[in-house]
């Protein structure tokens, strides 16, 4: 809920891939709150379309917030936006539960197009649920085409968001992947629940705290983290009520343990160990993910911009080059990374 990620890339949706300049655009304290109560409704939803009370607001005003972006953004570029062929947008995930065949992402994109002038390809994951997909994760097909053009490989992209998931990328370009439990968000939670801050900045919280052995094991025991791939975690699954008798910096620091051993658990799933860890994501700023990261897998742990990438900016290109896949009928997602039975393309995509 930090806010919205723009980036630029020219792409074939396959090999040719240049990556240009990003930006973000944070979201308001006031709109993260509306986001907030707009995830909470939303758990009552069984028609994906619907937009009652404060959803209906919220993905308008996301909306418009995301058209301002694009102007912004294009505008601080001096690029026309008639050079722009098109966007991928992904709104905002306000529930994700495969196993009933439901994802929800705000997000109009026949506004979007509208007020950009620009084509918009979106609804990327409602294609791969509706097929009996995980619907996630979605940038796998991207990660691949970074992974050929930087020729590192077996390696390991994860990316700790609000949830974590990881990407593998065998010698031959074969792909395995997965959520891999959570990310930020339980941690961002305790944060403002008991300091008021938004996240663990540089995980100092977390570092300063001892990690509770016995909740962190009775955590691990939740029924996920033993499921095979492919799986996928909406962002809520797990709650902090275990936690609640913990201090600030121990709970911190056992929630911080817990997105790290979910991550490290992945290798039981991957064909060989990777030669390198790539973090991008929020997680890849916290200090006490990062150096258990590196204690518990055997290759070296890296944040992303170590290959030169930009590690606020991947996931918004790997929408950018979804799109360009969609509006060439290429596949989004197969099954070793969602599960869904063949590849299959998505996307709904609105002209302006």
């Amino acid at each position: 809920m930090d806010g919205i990620d723009v980036a630029l890339i020219e792409s074939d949706g396959e090999n040719e891939l240049r990556r240009g300049p990003s930006f973000t655009f944070p979201y308001s304290d006031a709109f993260r709150r509306r986001l907030a109560e707009a995830v909470a409704l939303a758990k009552d939803l069984r028609d994906r379309n619907a937009r009652p009370g404060v959803l209906k607001i919220a993905e308008q005003y996301l909306t418009d917030l995301h058209a301002e972006a694009v102007s912004q953004f294009l505008e601080d570029i001096q690029l026309d936006r008639a050079e722009i062929d098109v966007i991928g947008f992904h709104g905002h995930t306000v529930y994700h539960a495969p196993q009933t065949r439901l994802t929800v992402q705000l997000g109009d994109g026949a506004r979007l197009a509208r007020l950009t002038g620009i084509a918009v390809v979106y609804d990327m994951r409602a294609a791969d649920v509706s097929a009996g997909g995980e619907g996630a994760p979605m940038a796998p097909v991207y990660h691949k085409a970074l992974a050929l053009k930087l020729g590192k490989r077996p390696v390991a992209f994860v990316n700790i968001g609000g949830v974590a998931n990881v990407t593998y990328v065998g010698l031959e370009g074969d792909l395995v992947a997965f959520d891999t439990g959570p990310g930020n968000a339980l941690l961002d939670d305790w944060m403002l629940l008991h300091s008021g801050a938004a996240y663990d900045a540089d995980g100092e919280t977390a570092l300063n705290g001892t990690v509770d052995e016995a909740l962190l094991h009775d955590a691990l025991l939740a029924p996920f983290f033993a499921a095979p791939p492919p799986k996928s975690l909406d962002r809520d699954a797990f709650s902090l009520a275990p936690y609640s008798a913990l201090s600030l910096t121990e709970g911190a620091a056992t929630l911080a343990a817990l997105t790290v051993e979910g991550v490290a658990r992945a290798r039981e799933h991957f064909p060989a160990e990777p030669e390198v860890w790539v973090v991008s994501g929020g997680g890849r700023k916290n200090r006490a993910i990062m150096t258990r990261l590196a204690e518990r897998v055997e290759n070296a742990v890296v944040p992303i911009e170590a290959l030169g990438l930009n590690g606020d900016s991947v996931e918004a290109e790997a929408w950018a080059y979804l799109a360009v896949r969609a509006l060439n009928g290429l596949p989004l997602s197969y099954p070793s990374t969602t599960g869904v039975t063949m590849p299959i393309t998505g996307g709904v995509i609105a002209h302006p």
